[in-house]
């Protein structure tokens, strides 16, 4: 009798298996539902992420490998793109993106997040002739070839928070100068720091050979869209005769230094 009552005893005491979770299950399965979502949604999806200021139209491919041929900033043509996106990203609600942007035959690449209210952009590179970009409000009187590169720029869409980078251009030329003459080269180069956090820019000029030598500093504000020259001029021996007489006119009230060079202090608006 008492070895019964043991053998009832460990019966009654022997835990019940717990059931089976299948909560990890179910979440792969989401995953795995959301991820085959995002391969096939429209490339008109991308609309839902853009700034207020920013306009899509003419879209093509998917979500995640799409373009828009018709881009537009505050009423501006501003071209075409075509986008890679990287879904991981989309987990984190962030937008992050490897994009080939084409404004007629000015052609810029590189990576860029969007999240919250802002966005970042790492290198970019490319460039292209700056006629292209009358559209949109650059280089109105200008012409020349543009290249520039740049590890990053940061944006929360109201204004510039980063740039480090360069910009170089050559042949450059204005019908306000020297009669549209060849002015030469030029590198404009912002280094870490360069954009103040009223989003005003300072950058380092320097010529790349031509008719004009140019050692200066750029300070520019993007929400007036005006800014200063600052800093020394000579003409080379190939300048032609109308830009050095500008030059002459220029220096007129400065002294030169032993090398000729003149100090210069410009006021311009882009």
């Amino acid at each position: 009798m008492p070895a019964s009552r043991s053998t009832s005893r460990n019966t009654e005491l022997k835990p019940r298996p717990r059931p089976r979770r299948r909560w990890p299950l179910v979440l792969i399965g989401l995953l795995v539902l959301l991820g085959a979502a995002v391969f096939v949604l429209p490339a008109s999806m991308i609309a839902r992420f853009l700034p207020p200021q920013v306009q899509a139209e003419d879209f093509s491919g998917s979500l995640i490998h799409g373009a828009a041929g018709k881009i537009s900033v505050n009423a501006h043509d501003a071209g075409a793109i075509e986008w890679r996106l990287h879904p991981l990203a989309l987990l984190r609600a962030e937008l992050a993106v490897d994009i080939h942007w084409v404004k007629v035959s000015f052609v810029i690449d590189g990576t860029a997040e969007l999240a919250g209210k802002g966005f970042a952009a790492h290198d970019i590179h490319g460039g292209g002739p700056l006629e292209n970009l009358r559209d949109i409000g650059l280089g109105a009187d200008w012409r020349g070839a543009c290249t520039l590169s740049f590890a990053e720029i940061k944006s929360d869409f109201s204004k510039l928070q980063s740039a480090v980078g360069s910009l170089e251009v050559a042949n450059l030329a204005s019908a306000a100068i020297a009669g549209g003459a060849d002015l030469g080269g030029y590198t404009v180069r912002l280094a870490t720091g360069a954009v103040s956090p009223d989003g005003s820019i300072n950058a380092s000029l320097n010529d790349t050979g031509g008719p004009v030598e140019v050692q200066a500093q750029i300070q520019f504000s993007p929400a007036a869209r005006t800014g200063t020259l600052s800093g020394t001029l000579k003409a080379r021996a190939d300048a032609s005769p109308e830009l050095r007489h500008q030059l002459d006119s220029l220096a007129q009230v400065r002294p030169r230094d032993a090398q000729g060079r003149f100090p210069v202090d410009l006021e311009f608006t882009l």
